[in-house]
């Protein structure tokens, strides 16, 4: 296969040598070091390993929504700078040119002929890392829908024998079964794909029908947190401090990719529900996105959602920017979004967190290491929830079993007695069932 990784991964190299490629206009938001940084993190994440980089700069500005024009149609980035390329393809022995532009399937095949190995875009490496990462079965599915659904239009420049007749060729083309009206193999190929596409969605619409099923259910029962942000910016980390659970952890891109949930002991007595899924990245590939939906739907239908910042990265600002753009493509009311900014502890310049915390309505500094403004972020989500939440003191006859199981399957019990009289006890509930209780309300909340 030409233009793409082998997503095989047991049988896959462990040392991919790769040549990063670059094009960028001169007025570009992010620096070409910066940009090219994230993609050589990318690469490893795919068990490669970066030889040399090359960037070439564009005199012109970036296109209507920040595309970057190619120098050339044919190469992306001109022959000369092809050329360049291939140089040190042969220099480094390298088997691998990763673009963190996006290519057409003809700009690969032209820069594979001429830079003499494979080519790959930076949507592509992405889909790559996922394939590799997927264990559920829910996440296989939707990286093999995205993955199909990128590939489908490039079936031209990913396989050779796309060109040949299926039939057609008359007594010397084939045997048996070979001999007919004629058919391009690419139309074969691309009908098989179809269908493959086609069977993927049915599947993921039931599974997505399911989780949303599911998801509904808990509405106005349990009040949910969810994290998003920037892969690597520390989400499972502070899932584990937050939690004590175990979730992997590991100073990588895309380190999670299935959604974990743990209870969270915001205080005595109240416990909520706390969801972390994948991270985003800037050009995530909307196929991508699109597929999945379900796996960050635990999250994203949350009452609350802590978008969690690596305060301490370069381009923190940009990574802001990209988690907004994929939130606002999936349709995330802003009001329900609180900043968390994490690494709180090495952040070198302290008008960086000033800035972030405009960029907010609400936020809160913090260090998932070291525990720094922890409490604080406890604080404020409990007031948020207060804010659909509601306290009171009741006494429950012993007979009104029906309205303290309501209670324990609804609400938070926060302190309790048993007395002559019933049950006594300091709840917190939903208010949209406080109805149910408020005739067994004593003293004020």
């Amino acid at each position: 296969m030409t233009g793409t990784f082998d997503t095989d991964t047991q049988t896959r190299s462990h040392s991919d040598r790769a040549i990063l490629v670059g094009l960028y206009p001169v007025n570009a938001s992010i620096s070409p070091e910066l940009s090219l940084n994230e993609l050589d993190s990318l690469v490893t994440a795919a068990r490669g390993t970066v030889v040399a980089r090359v960037i070439q700069r564009r005199g012109r500005e970036s296109a209507e929504g920040g595309a970057n024009r190619p120098v050339d149609p044919a190469t992306y980035i001109g022959r000369g700078k092809a050329e360049e390329v291939g140089d040190l393809v042969r220099q480094h022995d390298a088997g691998l040119v990763v673009f963190d532009n996006e290519l057409s399937p003809a700009q690969i095949r032209e820069l594979e002929r001429r830079v003499g190995c494979r080519v790959i875009d930076r949507s592509e490496l992405i889909l790559d890392i996922f394939a590799s990462r997927a264990h559920s079965r829910a996440a296989m599915l939707q990286v093999e829908l995205a993955m199909l659904e990128y590939t489908a239009p490039r079936l031209r420049g990913m396989w050779s024998h796309l060109e040949r007749q299926a039939g057609g060729g008359g007594a010397a083309s084939g045997g048996i079964g070979t001999r007919g009206p004629g058919e391009q193999q690419i139309e074969i190929d691309r009908r098989i794909v179809q269908r493959r596409i086609s069977r993927l969605k049915l599947e993921l619409e039931r599974v997505v029908n399911r989780r949303e099923r599911q998801v509904q259910a808990r509405t106005g029962r349990v009040w949910t947190v969810g994290l998003v942000g920037y892969t690597n910016a520390g989400k499972s980390t502070l899932l584990n401090t937050l939690t004590g659970a175990d979730a992997y952890v590991a100073d990588q891109l895309f380190a999670t990719l299935d959604t974990v949930s743990r209870r969270w002991a915001v205080r005595p007595g109240v416990d909520i529900p706390l969801s972390d899924t994948v991270g985003f990245v800037r050009d995530l590939p909307h196929h991508l996105v699109a597929s999945f939906r379900s796996t960050l739907a635990e999250a994203l239908h949350a009452e609350l959602l802590l978008h969690v910042v690596d305060a301490s990265h370069l381009d923190v600002a940009g990574q802001v920017a990209a988690v907004r753009a994929v939130l606002d493509d999936l349709g995330v009311d802003h009001d329900r979004v609180i900043g968390v900014l994490n690494k709180a502890d090495v952040v070198a310049d302290p008008t960086v967190l000033v800035e972030l915390r405009t960029a907010f309505a609400q936020s809160v500094t913090v260090s998932a290491r070291t525990g720094q403004g922890l409490d604080d972020l406890a604080k404020l989500v409990i007031a948020r929830r207060s804010q659909d939440w509601t306290e009171l003191d009741v006494v429950i006859p012993h007979d009104a079993a029906r309205v303290a199981s309501l209670v324990h399957q609804h609400g938070d019990v926060i302190s309790q007695a048993w007395e002559d009289d019933g049950w006594h006890a300091r709840i917190s509930i939903p208010r949209a069932v406080l109805w149910q209780v408020e005739g067994y309300r004593v003293g004020t909340a």
